[in-house]
């Protein structure tokens, strides 16, 4: 059996999260106060109670994904669940780096703070739009991206399974190339609700203000192999885990193709960890024939500890 850990990012978040798990493990809690100390301010509440306007908040909901995804790793590694191989979608690059031991805690909580601070104030509110193209293939919306673009930006964002690609940039243009898509076969193109176009063109202005934060990190070669995001390549060492965060922030997110690279290694459970459980059922599209597991409350780590470590069904 290989396992890959694999981490959310955008998306995830509701209020509430963690919380079972910080009320069963005192592993979890022990999480949440390691990341109210690390930010100063009582990030935990936030995730707990709200409110949605705020925890929606990129700045906010950066640091919490990463939080609730570390309070589901640490009972299961407590309990002997361990990884082969580690990846993330995006932010969860930042968990899978906790969970390689590639870099702290809370140091990643402070970075994603500032990374989600930086991406929300690189293009003004209204300004920029994300689109989901379902039913198509990628050739097809790149050259309905270039077409629709008439100076503006829009691309590829997200690339995250056969028949789901996310778009963005100026919103214009993602509607221009949306309008496209549809009339070459896709079966749907939704505007996504989000606070910024993420993974394009137009987040360069984050990405620099990142790459110095970055830079002032002390990153550790990781314990395991990482599956790179932004390249979909084995990572090893230290100093490429913190390029590719740079570079991520406005790269695409090539998910499918990291999977794609985790089944030819051979990895047959994905575990994902954290909240929610939309990489399981881009998993499952990707690599079919693997076992999918999510983590996320206390009831479903016990079934990975189980499958994982005792060797259970689950």
């Amino acid at each position: 059996m290989s396992v890959a850990f694999v981490f959310p990012g955008q998306g995830s978040q509701v209020v509430g999260m963690g919380k079972a798990l910080f009320d069963a493990f005192p592993e979890s809690r022990a999480v949440f106060a390691e990341a109210d100390a690390a930010l100063g301010f009582a990030l935990s509440r936030l995730c707990f109670e709200g409110p949605d306007t705020e925890l929606q908040l990129t700045a906010n909901t950066q640091p919490a994904i990463l939080a609730a995804s570390v309070a589901a790793l640490r009972p299961l590694a407590a309990r002997g669940a361990r990884p082969d191989w580690v990846a993330g979608h995006s932010l969860g690059e930042y968990s899978a780096l906790v969970a390689a031991g590639a870099i702290g805690f809370a140091d990643a909580l402070r970075t994603v703070r500032r990374r989600g601070e930086y991406m929300q104030e690189a293009v003004p509110f209204g300004t920029g739009a994300m689109a989901a193209i379902l039913g198509l293939d990628l050739p097809a919306i790149e050259a309905a991206c270039r077409e629709a673009a008439a100076g503006d930006v829009v691309s590829p964002a997200n690339v995250n399974s056969p028949g789901q690609v996310v778009i963005a940039g100026h919103a214009a243009a993602v509607d221009r190339a949306s309008e496209l898509c549809r009339a070459r076969g896709a079966k749907r193109a939704v505007r996504l609700p989000v606070s910024a176009p993420f993974h394009c063109a137009l987040m360069k202005p984050a990405q620099e203000r990142l790459a110095p934060d970055l830079a002032a990190l002390a990153f550790r070669d990781p314990d395991l192999p990482l599956v790179s995001n932004v390249d979909a390549q084995v990572v090893r060492d230290g100093g490429a885990c913190r390029d590719g965060l740079v570079r991520q922030v406005s790269g695409a997110v090539r998910w499918q193709e990291s999977v794609e690279l985790l089944a030819r290694e051979g990895v047959d459970v994905f575990v994902e960890v954290g909240p929610g459980s939309v990489l399981s059922g881009l998993v499952r599209k990707i690599a079919k024939g693997t076992r999918v597991l999510h983590v996320d409350s206390p009831e479903s780590l016990e079934t990975a500890v189980a499958a994982l470590v005792a060797g259970g069904e689950g």
